[in-house]
């Protein structure tokens, strides 16, 4: 059966057109003023269309929105927030006054997935959510950035739990013509598309455009009539499928996102790649200008090196993307030939040991050693990738593997209540509201009243609680639960007593079960009289995560019973929605990872920006953010090698805390309406947060240290038709070709006998053999600091030493270079050399095996 397909749009009044305008924007996602309109004209079809403003317009009977055109007051609070809107727009921001001679260039942000808003289900989780918090932030300070991502047609799965309470997975289709996406169109006003090869078979990708403030993002469709039912699947699931869906859905990513650029007409300066998942597009990068500027492969990769930013979120080696070089070959081989490489020197970029053909291809490994730019989530996770990815770089020290520590952040406007908002907006003043991630802002955290700031939380508190029992009712009519049972779960849990929220992935690093390791102690706790204590829990388990799926059925199954059916309850199918109820409601956060395996968090970081205290393992954000003044620690920095003894230690730490700690401080009244002492350390939260932690800081750490340097360098580069950029790969390929010819002969101190004093001062002679490699082209460094038991330094300071004759070249291409050291630490004490490369046109020249010690 054929079918002649038309786009019915709803028939909006010409008087709320800036409605409609404002709903295919994903601004009014972080402006409560907007989604308040929302819910004027229909709470009920608000939360029926799960927030999506698009499908609630379409779906609004024509007499509704007729009668609103006609509301004088509706229609006056519309033109207030249209022309905040249209303000927003044209605002100047932080990158133009800061960098606006770069205006005119463009980064492009590459991730599997993004997480905007509970309407637009591009996202699972974590990843994702940051992904939508760069994009919005990045349209907050002005960043000139344009992002790529996949439309998924059945997005993530949706949770449900059944009776014994085994996860359940459910998918849904999306309808995007009723979301706040475009289908993107050609010159003749046809979808546009672009194509790539997949195991010899010509793959169509449509694009969709989703608007973010200022920032467009653009969304890679294979679900069309031209393509097989084979490639129509790739972008049907997030995260759903084999390692076969998984290689086609990044190479769609990947290269299929950088031609989709440049058929948009988008030339990027900038790649940066969010996890591993798009490194795919290098080869697409590569290829480009080998054809069309002449390059060669060691040209091409200098420039595409200089140009690429890569954050890295995983801090566990087996967590990492690695394909079967077999696979790789299945779906690449052809494209490869193209860029005139052998397999075999392909298979090498992505392996730790190039010279090991029993190694998988790692994405991450990839993209470590094609980026410039490398960062970790965290400090230590920074420290974590350092000691991780060493071996791509086996003779730097750890601490000087080129892996950056950009902390994550959280975009304040879409996690702070609108209660919360409204108090800040009122004591902060407008500067809050133009720009909440500015740091000086939150110093004015003390002039807030403490019982107006208590006040404010409890109302949140009481608002988790209605919502937390309106969806367990939900939940128990779905299982078919009696009267009884529904009666009961309607007075579950209490507006007053403290709240504890747990939500996130359920992986076993995340150890939910920690909490629960002591039901006779935990029921103790929840049911005291005086001091009652309750928890509410969300989170999904990836869909073949098992041991995960374990651990959410023995948490339902012991919250089901009668000891803890009133305080403990867990809320199914945990999304963006279900995530600002927790993390503006509750009075604790608690985190329990196995320490080093969080990356960095953030729902710690939405948590303490709407008053919550974060009560976590000393893992992610955490490890840097926490005070005693600022929330409560569970365990210590040691990382103990048995797993089970660790998890035993910590959970007494985690009870033993709970219970002397932070019940006792929640509930000490001190005769007055509020806790003092505990709103006092809501305030420290709250400014510890706003100040280090948003997402806004983030994005201009990245414009600083990454984005503006890449920029300015590729600009040099690219100058004259690329003469530069020739010019520098030429000498690298100079360098790297008598790398290993050179060498430090010889270390020379004066004789100061065997001992020295602290500070004393060390003069030191180096004879350095440089080939064919000129003085100008080496650095020569000397390194000091305290010797280990095994004679290896624990501390290193650096002195760049100064070629001693600067007017001849010695005959047997030795030279000498000098300087001096100091004694700054008591203790053994030791001196040796180096040389690395130096060229003042490359981002820095820690290149794997570019490095000579003595």
């Amino acid at each position: 059966m054929r079918v002649k397909q038309f786009l019915v749009l709803p028939k909006v009044p010409d008087r709320l057109k800036p409605l409609q305008e404002m709903a295919n924007n994903l601004w009014y996602s972080w402006n409560w003023d907007i989604v308040r309109l929302f819910i004027r004209l229909d709470a009920d079809m608000w939360e029926a269309c799960y927030q999506n403003p698009v499908e609630m317009l379409s779906r609004l009977p024509q007499e509704a929105l007729e009668k609103a055109a006609q509301d004088e007051a509706f229609l006056v609070s519309l033109d207030k927030i249209y022309q905040k809107y249209r303000d927003y727009l044209a605002r100047k921001k932080w990158f133009h006054y800061k960098y606006g001679n770069l205006e005119s260039r463009t980064v492009a942000y590459f991730s599997l997935e993004y997480g905007l808003d509970t309407g637009l289900p591009t996202y699972s989780g974590g990843l994702g959510v940051l992904s939508g918090d760069t994009l919005k932030s990045a349209s907050d300070v002005g960043i000139p950035l344009v992002a790529v991502g996949l439309l998924y047609r059945y997005g993530y799965f949706k949770q449900t739990l059944s009776t014994d309470g085994w996860q359940q997975e459910r998918y849904d289709e999306n309808d995007w013509y009723h979301m706040p996406v475009e289908l993107v169109k050609n010159e003749d006003d046809q979808p546009l598309r672009v194509s790539a090869d997949l195991d010899g078979t010509p793959v169509q990708m449509q694009v969709w455009k989703v608007q973010v403030g200022l920032i467009p993002l653009y969304l890679l469709d294979t679900n069309i009539p031209e393509n097989s039912s084979k490639a129509r699947e790739i972008t049907g699931m997030l995260y759903g499928g084999d390692k076969d869906m998984r290689i086609r859905q990044e190479i769609v990513l990947g290269i299929g996102g950088v031609r989709a650029l440049k058929a948009l007409k988008i030339n990027a300066d900038i790649f940066h790649c969010n996890e591993g998942h798009s490194w795919f597009l290098t080869l697409e990068r590569l290829r480009v200008l080998m054809q069309e500027h002449g390059m060669s492969f060691s040209e091409a990769s200098n420039y595409v090196w200089t140009t690429s930013v890569f954050t890295t979120h995983t801090p566990v080696p087996a967590g990492n993307e690695r394909f079967d070089p077999v696979l790789v070959h299945r779906y690449l081989g052809d494209f490869v030939k193209q860029l005139g490489i052998s397999w075999k020197d392909f298979l090498s970029l992505g392996r730790v040991n190039p010279s090991d053909e029993s190694e998988s291809f790692c994405m991450t490994v990839a993209a470590l050693k094609y980026a410039a730019s490398c960062n970790g989530v965290s400090k230590l996770h920074q420290r974590v990738s350092q000691e991780m990815w060493h071996n791509i770089w086996p003779n730097l020290p750890r601490a000087e593997v080129p892996i950056k520590g950009i902390t994550n952040g959280v975009h304040i406007s879409s996690w702070v209540s609108h209660d919360m908002s409204d108090l800040y907006e009122s004591y902060f003043g407008p500067r809050y509201t133009e720009r909440p991630g500015a740091p000086e802002v939150w110093d004015r955290v003390e002039r807030i009243p403490d019982i107006e700031l208590w006040r404010v939380h409890t109302r949140r508190r009481e608002r988790l609680i209605f919502f937390a029992r309106k969806r367990l009712v939900q939940q128990m009519a779905r299982r078919s639960s009696t009267q009884l049972e529904m009666h009961e779960v309607e007075s579950a849990l209490d507006p007053q007593a403290l709240t504890i929220g747990f939500a996130r992935r359920f992986s076993t690093y995340k150890r939910g079960y920690l909490l629960f390791s002591d039901p006779a102690r935990l029921e103790k706790i929840v049911n005291n009289d005086k001091f009652p204590v309750q928890v509410i829990l969300a989170g999904k388990a990836h869909p073949l995560d098992t041991p995960g799926k374990e651990i959410i059925k023995k948490i339902v199954t012991l919250a089901a019973e009668p000891r803890f059916r009133q305080r403990i309850i867990f809320v199914e199918d945990y999304d963006i929605n279900v995530a600002r109820y927790l993390v503006q409601g509750v009075d604790v956060w608690l985190n329990t990872p196995r320490r080093p395996e969080e990356a960095s968090g953030t729902s710690g970081m939405k948590a303490a920006l709407n008053g919550a205290i974060n009560f976590s393992i000393l893992d992610g954000w955490w490890d840097e953010a926490y005070t005693d003044e600022v929330g409560f620690r569970i365990g210590s920095r040691d990382d103990l090698p048995n797993a089970d003894l660790q998890d035993k230690l910590e959970a007494e730490a985690l009870y033993n805390t709970l219970e002397r700690q932070v019940v006792p401080l929640f509930y000490q009244r001190n005769g007055r309406d509020y806790p003092e002492d505990w709103t006092a350390m809501m305030k420290a939260s709250i400014l510890m947060a706003g100040k280090k932690f948003s997402a806004q800081r983030m994005v201009m750490d990245y414009t600083d240290v990454f984005y503006v340097p890449s920029i300015r360098a590729a600009a040099e580069l690219s100058t004259n038709d690329f003469a530069l950029n020739r010019e520098v790969t030429g000498w690298l390929d100079k360098i790297s070709s008598s790398w290993d010819r050179i060498s430090i002969r010889d270390i020379r101190v004066p004789d100061v006998g065997p001992t020295v004093k602290l500070g004393q001062k060390i003069p030191v002679t180096l004879k350095v053999y440089l080939d064919s490699i000129t003085p100008d082209d080496v650095r020569v460094e000397i390194i000091s600091g305290r010797l280990s038991s095994q004679e290896n330094l624990d501390t290193m300071s650096s002195v760049v030493a100064r070629l001693t004759d600067k007017s001849s070249v010695p005959s047997d291409g030795v030279y000498e270079f000098t300087g001096e050291v100091t004694c700054q630490e008591s203790g053994r004490f030791g001196v040796t050399a180096r040389i690395v490369p130096q060229n003042e046109h490359l981002l820095h020249t820690k290149k794997p095996k570019l490095i000579s010690w003595w």
